[in-house]
């Protein structure tokens, strides 16, 4: 698309494109007639199936000890794949949440046996990615130290795959497995200490305020429970730099996000950290993937600390004596 040279001969540039979509939004109205778009690989089955390996697969290789029988999901996005994956691994009941509406219930029917085959498969994980985490796999690349032939054989009983399946159909049933709420917004959506784990793949970039999020998750989770996060810190195509979002003055960014539910919060690493930490949480693994390429340091006007990082990935346990003061 077009670009709008912010500084010129700088090469730090904001596209067009962005900067017309945050003004459109001002317009009365405009919302409705704005294409939706995608989110980011949900709407495919062999994505869903990935993603859940690799956060149960990881959460387990650092100490979370068995599938977790309750989980939530921040921002599913374009199908519930992610979280019906985890209900044929094991999972008891799932709770998705997210700001707008992407899934139906057409697209999470097809999504969902595409996965039951998968399952039944055993099929292993689909493309190497980033991390590289096949040292955990077995021979045939799947996670069978954790879903073992035992443990498949009851998460996909015939009665349970059909208990999932009236689920998907019917989620404000009485016997549901699935809650789904749109739009979330604020931490008495959940009653304390009610999940043993949280994940959330390539979101927590978009919600506008971490140290809230993260003190909502606390109070989510019981003494000793997990979370996984991958977070990416690129400008998500607004900038023709991966990190040039992060040089954009305040002002313009305002234009740029304009009345959207969510675009980007420009929170480095370091702040996420921070707030874990003091939001109770012990980190118990985290991996950084690095760019040398972008927008230096020294032009990126001390917005934040720590920019050299493409995306990072933690795996962090709650710490109990924290989680019960908090």
């Amino acid at each position: 698309p077009p670009e709008w040279f912010m500084q010129g001969g700088q090469g730090d540039t904001v596209r067009l494109q962005a900067l017309l979509k945050g003004l459109f939004t001002y317009i009365p109205g405009a919302a409705r007639i704005l294409p939706r778009g995608r989110t980011g690989g949900t709407d495919s089955a062999v994505y869903c199936y990935e993603v859940w390996m690799k956060h149960l697969t990881m959460l387990h290789a650092h100490g979370m000890e068995s599938v977790p029988l309750t989980l939530a999901e921040l921002g599913p996005g374009d199908s519930l794949g992610i979280g019906l994956a985890a209900l044929l691994s094991g999972v008891e009941r799932y709770y998705a949440f997210d700001v707008v509406r992407y899934s139906n219930r057409a697209g999470n029917l097809a999504i969902f046996d595409e996965l039951v085959g998968l399952f039944e498969k055993r099929a292993g994980r689909p493309s190497l990615g980033w991390p590289d985490y096949d040292r955990y796999l077995d021979g045939n690349l799947f996670p069978g130290d954790i879903l073992s032939e035992q443990q498949l054989g009851r998460s996909l009983s015939p009665e349970r795959i059909e208990h999932i399946r009236r689920s998907l159909l019917d989620p404000d049933a009485n016997d549901s497995m699935i809650t789904y709420s749109v739009p979330w917004s604020g931490v008495e959506i959940m009653e304390r200490g009610k999940l043993d784990a949280v994940i959330s793949h390539a979101v927590l970039e978009h919600v506008r305020d971490i140290d809230a999020t993260y003190r909502g998750l606390a109070s989510w989770l019981g003494p000793g429970g997990w979370m996984s996060h991958q977070i990416g810190l690129v400008s998500h195509g607004i900038t023709r730099e991966w990190n040039g979002h992060w040089a954009i003055p305040g002002p313009l960014w305002r234009v740029i996000m304009g009345r959207r539910p969510y675009l980007l919060n420009r929170q480095p690493c370091s702040a996420h950290i921070a707030s874990l930490e003091r939001n109770g949480f012990e980190i118990s693994h985290l991996m950084k993937k690095h760019r040398d390429d972008g927008i230096d340091r020294s032009r990126l006007g001390g917005f934040c600390e720590s920019r050299d990082g493409r995306t990072w990935r933690y795996w962090g346990r709650c710490k109990g004596e924290k989680r019960r003061r908090s």
